[in-house]
């Protein structure tokens, strides 16, 4: 058990002791630092001025991250290395060629969000040479800019690759955050509360079991509202962020696994394989900061009836793999020391599992993990509650490989393009016959209720039938006894029953009639637009 926090600020050692676990890393920059270049605008990972670049290993491999610090806490940034616009200027103190860019292209006027879109794009400098306009532009919408306008903020970045600069030395990088590492729980304390990070599976499943009232937190891309606006006091903190196994993405042939720490950066070029339609909902999750952060786990274990990935996945026929420790196991006897000096109780009620083999290699050592696999549909019981029992966590989602006849449509319906919640999700799946009957109908919908949910009706009336206009109505008029969706902020209940409906006409026009536009913005209307 280690309880020093370690890891790099530039390339300054940094060895905290003693640590809140829900500190910002943005509040301790700015606080405890005085590197007060990095901005609080939105404190919700929206507006991006307070974004930083994360270096942390994937697999031995330095990977380099825009991330909003606003909500991120400090703890979790163990074993990496941060770099803030305070790093970026030269040994003689001159520009960095991205923050020269901005000064040549006129890129900024009041200046508050310039810090934030320079760390952005120099994350974009540090990974890709020469990158296109459409790539520009999704790097920068997670940034927010009311008074500048992007398009010299864009031809900014058109010019930073043009102006050379010192790369980091990712080897020497490599080798300091590789001596960083090691196996040990990670154990903090501080006045506000407990932290840990295990670095196994089975050293997370013996902390849950010891800590039942636990927050487990992934990339905290929701949890860290939580704190920031819900000004939420969460003791303890468990933190996923040091397992490996559980960033881990597997292609099995028929089937593909993606641990529940895998990052929607990570997953969307996997699931971007299956379908160019899950490739365009995946690039509209949040903005860059965030889908670096946040996690395919996350984003199903919090039970969010809009989150965007759930219904996708669900038409697809996903699975979830949900892991505890075994009730009779006795713990580790590390954490058997963490829950000696806890206040909870460290029994957990529950009912029998059946063992099976980790659903991704790890050494667990001859302690026992129990899991079981459920349709990801079943997981979600009612708004924010989920058929996760005592001392289960999510561990890995299936996804089926669908048939190459299989017909796949997503749609999100927000009111801004980029970087919004959904008002509706729709994501469906069909299989045609031989003689072009719908043998199978898979229709799942966000938005429509406090769950994500599959269109039961909507799916029977479809079954048997061929795919036209009729059905598509038929279909329809279904919905209204599958959903009755609520008004709120982002929609009224009509008009949300009204678009359920309408997608899937798009599903059927642009299924039949490739040649007829649906879509206005986004890769798909650039693809339909040559």
């Amino acid at each position: 058990m280690r309880d020093t926090l370690r890891f790099l600020l530039g390339a300054e050692l940094i060895e905290i002791a003693n640590c809140d676990p829900t500190v910002t890393v943005l509040d301790w920059l700015r606080l405890e630092r005085r590197l007060t270049g990095s901005k609080e605008g939105c404190a919700e990972g929206d507006c991006g001025a307070c974004t930083v670049v994360v270096g942390r290993l994937d697999g031995g491999r330095l990977r380099y991250e825009a991330i909003n610090s606003c909500i991120r806490f400090l703890p979790t940034l163990d074993g990496c290395q941060v770099l803030t616009v305070e790093h970026l200027k030269r040994a003689d103190g001159s520009l960095h060629p991205v923050q020269q860019a901005m000064v040549d292209c006129h890129g900024s006027q009041c200046g508050f969000c310039t810090p934030g879109i320079v760390m952005s794009l120099f994350a974009l400098w540090l990974n890709e040479d020469a990158p296109s306009v459409a790539r520009i532009e999704d790097a920068l919408a997670g940034n927010l800019c009311r008074c500048t306008g992007y398009e010299p903020i864009i031809a900014a970045a058109q010019r930073m690759s043009a102006g050379g600069g010192d790369r980091p030395d990712r080897e020497a990088v490599t080798a300091r955050l590789r001596d960083l590492s090691d196996d040990e729980t990670l154990a903090l304390s501080g006045p506000r509360g407990r932290f840990f990070a295990p670095a196994t599976v089975a050293r997370l499943a013996d902390l849950v079991t010891a800590h039942p009232q636990a927050t487990l937190v992934a990339g905290a891309t929701d949890v860290g509202l939580w704190v920031t606006k819900g000004m939420r006091r969460l003791d303890p903190v468990l933190s996923l962020g040091r397992i490996a196994a559980l960033q881990e993405i597997a292609d099995r042939g028929d089937h593909l696994v993606f641990g529940a720490m895998a990052t929607h950066a990570e997953a969307r070029p996997v699931l971007a394989s299956l379908s160019p339609q899950l490739d365009e909902l995946m690039r509209r999750f949040g903005g860059e900061q965030v889908r670096n952060a946040g996690t395919i786990g996350g984003n199903i274990a919090n039970g969010s009836p809009i989150g965007d990935l759930p219904p996708a996945l669900i038409a697809l026929g996903a699975r979830l793999v949900l892991a505890r420790a075994h009730p009779h196991h006795s713990p580790h006897p590390e954490e058997a020391a963490l829950a000696a000096v806890s206040k909870d109780d460290p029994e957990g009620a529950g009912a029998s599992f059946e063992t099976k083999p980790p659903a991704s290699p790890q050494d667990e050592g001859s302690r026992v993990i129990a899991r079981r696999e459920i349709p990801l549909e079943d997981f979600f019981l009612d708004y924010r509650k989920q058929d996760r029992r005592e001392g289960e966590f999510v561990e890995a989602v299936i996804v089926p490989r669908p048939r190459p006849d299989a017909l796949i449509h997503v749609s999100k319906i927000s009111k801004r393009f980029d970087e919004d919640i959904s008002a509706v999700c729709g994501a469906f799946l069909l299989r045609l016959d031989a003689a072009g009957r719908i043998a199978e109908a898979r229709l799942a919908y966000g938005g429509m209720a406090g769950t994500p949910r599959r269109a039961a009706a909507a799916e029977a009336a479809l079954t048997g039938r061929r795919w036209d206009e009729a059905a598509v109505n038929v279909a329809i008029a279904a919905l209204a006894s599958d959903f009755t969706p609520l008004s709120d902020m982002r929609a009224s209940a009509g008009y949300r029953l009204k678009v359920a409906g309408n997608l899937l006409r798009r599903f059927l026009i642009e299924t039949t009639q490739p040649d007829v536009e649906t879509r206005v913005a986004g890769q798909l209307a650039e693809a339909a637009h040559g």
